[in-house]
């Protein structure tokens, strides 16, 4: 049953690339549907399925699990947390970018896959009625309108039909591909890898180029991994050996017999794979593949985005459970309609599947560029792999990546820079919200104390105090809020008792809840609290007050006061303090307007609004 589910969520876009990856092989670069260059590609695409796949991401990369999770942020948090003391400073810093620039491209892939499955759906509808194509764009508009519109009610109610559907697809295919295989068994003959090195010595440059269209039918790769904790590692390799990957070779090797036979095919050798009487339902079954596989890479986007804001890489967005039961199951506003708008542009801007198949590929090899450097520190640091095991590995599969990264170069001015494009705005939102928090942290620790220090001075001078809790809400677990200086020194009145809570996300993806916090009364009546999630959570107040209680410590809900900091961001001209961690000043701006329009903790941590106390602190940066 887990291998079936991991059909529907998994394997969406790669099980769909057999809608397009075949003719753009042919139709980009002007290469003829000769037999050599049939049984070349075909050559390429089985062992591209087979190297990237079944032995890159299967047999090593899926190995590389934080705690059973898989994904480009998780492997970035498992590859930090591997290195040694020394190298702190200089190789954590690299394994930091690598991961956020990867996981920034995927929000660009995101934009792409559902406007390219959807419109190469679509486009099935020209071969039943020529006539038809100026629909295509407008229905592929309402399928994206539709699509998003019902990520709110989330994906738990229409889970069940995904796997089953896409086992529908994968049978689908591999039926197809057994029906064109029959019209020339010797295309079996692609299995030998020969015949993908003599179409590089005959097609020279060309040859080499086509690699950026053979690379489609693995661009649902990283999905395997980053799914890799909704279903476990056996589930996911069971579906794909048994049924997936049967299912593609069959299919790719049908497209191949076709083409043999009928040269002519090579506009739409998918579609034409069918007998005329099933292309209208086989549209429609491609349709429903393809608004499943770009479920699954928005569901994947809204994980990413969620994993960011926990390590500290993304303000506070709201992020809504769908599912009481999955905690996977999350639905975030402001990314589904910021994808929704980049899709509906694409769709309006390059009206074709084709044209789209130029701007894709180049993202996804990027990422797969990095997840190898970062699963050959995994292998050095924590698996303590030689160098030579390591380097023999991962080199290859390095030079693998290298060669499709380098073909899909050239896609660049012809819509590759639009995922390079968002990356780069991804990538510099994150950093300059990872610098900027950096930057106030200081400023605010300038204004603070030591608790230890604070304790000491009421207990020398003591305040007057007053009935009831006050739980003050602090980012840094060494100081003394500054609203908490602040009530002091201008109410001259503390609380009866007084906690001083920070929540911390550790570098896994999950936190038990024996080691949810930590507490330590400083002095009687005052405590300081650390509360720890990982980063695949998202902190609840409840969760803590329930620790807190399971340690002898109840804070009654109804007479405890939330006390928060709301920061004003004053972005000031000029060089940063000598020795001191500083952003340009359009940074700055940008920084405060970031975290003018970050949601508040009140809704973010689930306080009652009623019981929260907001103290306003301007802070010059």
């Amino acid at each position: 049953m887990l291998s079936l589910g991991a059909l529907g969520v998994v394997f969406g876009d790669i099980g769909t690339s057999p809608l397009y990856a075949m003719r753009e092989c042919f139709g980009e670069y002007g290469i003829a549907a000769s037999p050599e260059n049939v049984l070349g590609i075909l050559s390429l695409i089985f062992w591209t399925l087979f190297l990237v796949i079944c032995v890159k991401y299967m047999a090593f990369v899926m190995r590389a699990d934080n705690k059973g999770e898989g994904g480009i942020l998780s492997l970035m948090a498992l590859a930090v947390r591997s290195q040694h003391i020394k190298d702190v400073t200089h190789r954590r810093w690299i394994m930091t970018i690598l991961g956020l620039f990867g996981a920034a491209l995927l929000y660009g892939d995101g934009v792409i896959t559902p406007a390219i499955s959807v419109l190469s759906a679509m486009e099935g509808l020209t071969i039943v009625a020529p006539n038809f194509d100026p629909f295509i764009i407008p229905i592929t508009i309402f399928v994206m309108n539709a699509l998003f519109l019902m990520q709110k009610y989330g994906t738990g109610r229409i889970g069940v039909i995904f796997g089953p559907i896409l086992f529908i697809w994968f049978l689908t295919l591999g039926v197809l591909g057994i029906h064109g295989i029959t019209l020339n068994p010797g295309i079996a003959e692609a299995l030998l890898p020969h015949h993908a090195i003599q179409f590089f010595l005959n097609n020279g440059l060309h040859g080499f180029l086509v690699l950026g269209s053979v690379f489609l039918v693995v661009t649902g790769g990283e999905a395997l991994y980053a799914d890799m904790g909704h279903f476990g590692k056996r589930p996911i390799r069971l579906a794909w050996f048994f049924v997936a990957l049967p299912a593609l070779v069959l299919n790719y090797f049908g497209q191949g017999a076709l083409l043999l036979t009928s040269p002519d095919a090579v506009s739409n050798p998918f579609y034409l794979l069918a007998p005329k009487w099933a292309v209208l339902p086989m549209v429609i079954l491609s349709t429903m593949a393809t608004v499943i596989a770009s479920q699954a890479l928005i569901s994947g986007v809204f994980s990413i985005t969620r994993q960011a804001i926990q390590l500290g890489f993304c303000p506070r967005i709201s992020i809504i459970h769908t599912s009481s039961q999955e905690i996977g199951q999350i639905y975030i506003p402001a990314v589904n309609w910021a994808l929704f708008i980049g899709v509906i542009w694409l769709v309006l801007t390059f009206r074709t599947s084709s044209n789209l198949a130029a701007a894709y590929g180049i993202a996804v090899t990027g990422t797969m560029v990095i997840t190898t450097i970062l699963a050959y520190e995994v292998a050095r640091q924590k698996w303590n792999w030689s160098f030579l095991k390591a380097a023999g590995i991962f080199g290859v599969f390095l030079v693998m990546d290298m060669a499709f990264f380098s073909a899909n170069i050239h896609k660049i001015p012809h819509g590759g820079w639009v995922p390079l494009v968002i990356g780069a705005l991804i990538y510099l939102l994150m950093t300059t919200w990872q610098k900027g928090r950096q930057v106030l942290f200081r400023r605010l620790k300038e204004r603070s104390m030591p608790v230890e220090e604070f304790c000491q001075k009421i207990l020398r001078e003591p305040p007057i105090r007053v009935p009831g809790t006050a739980i003050y809400m602090s980012g840094d677990p060494w100081g003394v809020p500054v609203p908490l200086l602040h009530n002091l020194k201008h109410n001259r009145v503390l609380h009866q008792r007084v906690a001083v809570l920070t929540i911390q996300t550790r570098e896994v993806p999950f936190v038990t809840k024996k080691d949810r916090i930590s507490i330590q009364e400083v002095i009687p009546n005052f405590y300081r609290i650390l509360a720890y999630y990982g980063f695949m959570e998202t902190p609840k107040m409840k969760h803590i007050l329930e620790a807190c209680r399971q340690r002898d410590i109840n804070f009654n809900v109804n007479e405890t006061t939330f006390v928060l900091g709301r920061e004003t961001i004053i972005a000031v001209p000029g060089a940063p303090r000598p020795g001191e961690p500083g952003m340009s000043h359009w940074r700055e701006r940008l920084f405060a307007v970031m975290s003018k329009n970050a949601q508040r903790p009140t809704a973010f941590f689930r306080i009652p609004p009623n019981q929260v106390i907001e103290v306003g602190i301007q802070v010059e940066i």
